[in-house]
C-alpha cells in the first residue's frame, strides 16, 4: 500500500508497542508456564482460567507484533481499536472488582497502569486519526460481508450476555467461571466483534491478515489449552452439552480466522502476481 494512503505512526506509538509487547510475554506464561506465573498473577486465577487468559494474551501478543512490523495506519487502527475496546472493559471491570486485587502486591499496580495507559494511548492515537479517510481495501464478495455481519452480531451478544449477565452465560462453561471472571473475557468477544466490524466495513489485506490470525490463534489455543488442563486435573465432562457448546463456540472461531488468512494470504498474492 504506497505510503502517501498509508501513512506510519509516530515513534511514541511504535515504543509503547514494544513496552506493551514485553507485559503480554508475562500474560502467555500463563499458558506456557503457569505455575511460574499464577502466584505473581494481580488476583488468584484456577487452572483453567489461567490458561484460557494466558492463550488470549499469546493472540494479542502477536497482533502487536502486527502492529510492530508494519507500524501504519493499516492494520494499526485495526490494532488500536481492538485494544481500545478491550482495555477500557478491563479496566472498568477491574475498578469495579477491587475486592479481587491485592495492593500491597507491586503485580496490582502494574496491572492498573497498562490497563490504563493502553486504552489512553490507543483511544488518543485513534481521536487524532478520526478523519482519517480509511484505507483502501480488497473487495468482499456478498457472501463474505454477509457473514461477517452474522459473525459480529453473534460474538457481539455474547460478549454483551457475558457483560451485563455474567453468572447466566458462562453457567455453560466447562469449568466454573465467577462473575469477574467472565467480565473480563467478555472484553474477548467485545473486540473481536469490533475489529471484524472494523474489517467489514473496508477490508485492507494487512488488516484481514491481523484480524484472521488474531481468532485462529484465540480458538486453537483456548480449546488446546482446555485440554492440557484438563490432562492434569480431570475436572471436564467432554460429553456435557455445555463442554460440546463452548468447544463449538471456539472452534467456529478458529477456522473463522484461517478463512480469513486464507483470503488475505490469497490476495497477498494476487498482488504480487500483478
Amino acid at each position: 500500500m504506497p505510503t502517501s494512503d498509508n501513512p506510519p505512526f509516530p515513534a511514541a506509538l511504535r515504543l509503547f508497542s514494544a513496552g506493551v509487547i514485553i507485559v503480554l510475554i508475562v500474560g502467555a506464561g500463563l499458558f506456557f508456564a503457569p505455575a511460574l506465573v499464577k502466584p505473581r498473577w494481580p488476583w488468584p486465577v484456577t487452572p483453567f482460567s489461567a490458561r484460557f487468559l494466558g492463550g488470549f494474551y499469546t493472540a494479542e501478543m502477536a497482533v502487536m507484533a502486527a502492529l510492530l512490523f508494519w507500524n501504519r495506519w493499516s492494520p494499526g487502527r485495526l490494532v488500536l481499536v481492538m485494544a481500545f475496546i478491550f482495555t477500557v472493559i478491563v479496566s472498568a471491570v477491574s475498578l469495579i472488582n477491587l475486592g479481587y486485587f491485592d495492593f500491597e502486591r507491586k503485580a496490582t499496580w502494574l496491572w492498573f497502569l497498562v490497563y490504563l495507559a493502553s486504552a489512553a494511548v490507543s483511544g488518543l492515537f485513534l481521536w487524532q486519526a478520526r478523519a482519517r479517510p480509511l484505507a483502501k481495501g480488497v473487495t468482499l464478495n456478498p457472501p463474505w460481508r454477509a457473514y461477517m455481519v452474522m459473525e459480529t452480531a453473534i460474538l457481539g451478544l455474547y460478549g454483551v450476555g457475558m457483560l451485563l449477565f455474567p453468572r447466566m452465560v458462562s453457567s455453560s462453561w466447562p469449568w466454573s467461571v465467577d462473575p469477574f471472571h467472565a467480565q473480563v473475557y467478555s472484553a474477548i468477544f467485545l473486540a473481536g466483534a469490533g475489529g471484524i466490524y472494523l474489517v467489514w466495513k473496508s477490508a485492507p489485506r494487512e488488516e484481514l491478515l491481523v484480524l484472521g490470525l488474531a481468532q485462529f490463534l484465540v480458538g486453537l489455543l483456548a480449546i488446546l489449552g482446555l485440554v492440557i488442563t484438563d490432562a492434569a486435573v480431570h475436572r471436564i465432562d467432554w460429553t456435557a452439552t455445555g463442554t460440546l457448546c463452548w468447544i463449538a463456540l471456539f472452534g467456529w472461531i478458529g477456522v473463522s480466522g484461517a478463512f480469513k488468512l486464507y483470503a488475505a494470504f490469497r490476495s497477498f498474492s494476487s498482488q504480487s502476481a500483478s
